[in-house]
């Protein structure tokens, strides 16, 4: 079987972290089974939909390698919905239903207060022509509800949750289109996935109920259902999705440092058994991922972790891969340099300012002479392939000092910091004249 899958947002905000796993889930599913996958906007609100975002949306998916094979918009097929519901009319599978917002309300809290689920009585199926007539010269407009077939228990196999059972009898006949006209996600979405030949339907756990109401539709609009799978949803390190969490997406990842590749291998693996690798290409993502290896506990997506794992994969990054973004004149031997000590590759300027300079370090008085001693050394030693060792050496002799007490006031005074990369090739980047300049300025 071709497989098809399908990414379907709401051009109405930014992508987090949420959705960008649900992307990223139906882009490696059809990658692994060399499929298609499909950018669907779903932008029938039009009120709230804006072309702003929809570019947002393309340009985030494009900046984490997800690319869609094909795109499509909702707005585009408003003559398919109403087609969809005219035979759904004809058939005696959908109706129109008059009751207010308010109506529906109170007959909710009433079956709430009787202890009865609220589930809708259909009361709009025994409305006489009179009373229909009535509500049209008032002037009030029908919303329109897709009538589950009550006889049919509902039931699938989930790629993720296992054999799914629905009472249809339980469920409230789902409103399909509203009364100004504008449809609901539920009729579109069923139409969209027939017409454009969606294999699998991958999204969280919070849709099992629409995919319950969803299947019925399919069989009343004679298509086989995709097959679905409905992943467990994140949650932040405190054990819910927090609200911060929730909106965290794309941009602030880049704000932050985040590589793509760091957020794709993080949201490929949480919530599965197989570990969080830093892989620096997708395919061994695509390679290894499997329904079956998904559970049913809430995924834990933690930005620390996120951060740790983006800076493995920053010590992987070839120069090539990053020379744009790297500071004017820092070359490929400066980033061999400086890459194992940093956490993202905008730190790279930080380290490369040390390097050029100027770096202001006054020693302390119990290293004041030694520093100045040190300067003398740097001048007159050869400054070959491995001045650090000449230096340290020569120091060591002359001075009697070793380990910390040695190195770490000559670390100071020629990097300003504590800790960072390795002395031996830093020191020949900073090279032999700002070496001494810097000795000596420590020293004074």
């Amino acid at each position: 079987m071709s497989v098809t899958t399908r990414f379907a947002p709401s051009p109405t905000g930014r992508l987090h972290v949420g959705n960008i796993r649900t992307a990223l889930h139906n882009w490696l599913w059809a990658r692994r089974n060399g499929g298609t996958f499909i950018l669907r906007l779903d932008d029938t609100d039009a009120g709230r939909s804006t072309e702003e975002n929809a570019e947002a949306i393309r340009a985030d998916l494009a900046w984490l390698g997800l690319a869609p094979d094909a795109e499509h918009r909702q707005s585009d097929r408003f003559d398919r919905y109403e087609a969809a519901l005219e035979r759904l009319r004809a058939s005696g599978r959908a109706y129109p239903a008059y009751e207010t917002a308010q109506e529906l309300d109170l007959k909710r809290k009433i079956q709430l207060g009787r202890g009865r689920p609220p589930v809708y009585d259909r009361a709009a199926l025994a409305l006489t022509t009179e009373e229909v007539a009535r509500y049209d010269g008032e002037g009030r407009r029908p919303h329109w509800r897709f009538r589950l077939d009550h006889n049919a228990p509902i039931e699938w196999r989930d790629l993720v949750r296992g054999g799914q059972h629905f009472d249809p009898a339980l469920l409230s006949d789902p409103v399909i289109r509203r009364e100004d006209g504008s449809w609901l996600y539920m009729l579109p979405s069923a139409v969209d996935d027939i017409d454009m030949g969606i294999s699998h339907v991958v999204r969280g756990e919070d849709h099992v109920t629409n995919t319950a109401l969803q299947i019925q539709m399919f069989e009343a609009l004679g298509a086989a259902p995709p097959a679905f799978a409905h992943e467990a949803l994140l949650v932040g390190s405190e054990g819910k999705l927090s609200k911060r969490l929730g909106s965290l997406g794309v941009e602030a990842m880049r704000e932050a440092g985040i590589e793509p590749m760091a957020l794709v291998a993080k949201l490929a693996r949480i919530g599965t058994s197989l570990p969080v690798e830093p892989f620096a290409t997708a395919k061994p993502l695509i390679e290894s991922f499997d329904f079956a290896t998904f559970g049913r506990a809430p995924a834990r997506f933690d930005m620390e972790e996120l951060a740790a794992l983006n800076a493995r994969i920053v010590h992987q990054l070839d120069y090539e891969q990053v020379r744009g973004r790297l500071p004017r004149g820092m070359d490929e031997e400066a980033w061999a340099v400086i890459r194992p000590n940093l956490h993202n590759v905008a730190e790279a300027a930080d380290w490369w300012h040390i390097v050029e300079g100027p770096v202001e370090h006054r020693a302390g008085e119990d290293d004041r002479a030694f520093v100045a001693s040190a300067a003398e050394v740097a001048e007159a030693i050869e400054w070959n392939d491995a001045p650090w060792k000449a230096l340290t050496a020569a120091l060591k002799a002359r001075t009697g000092r070793s380990g910390k007490g040695l190195f770490l006031p000559l670390r100071q005074a020629l990097t300003g910091r504590d800790s960072g990369p390795e002395m031996a090739p830093l020191l020949l980047l900073i090279g032999k004249e700002q070496s001494v300049r810097r000795l000596r300025d420590s020293a004074a």
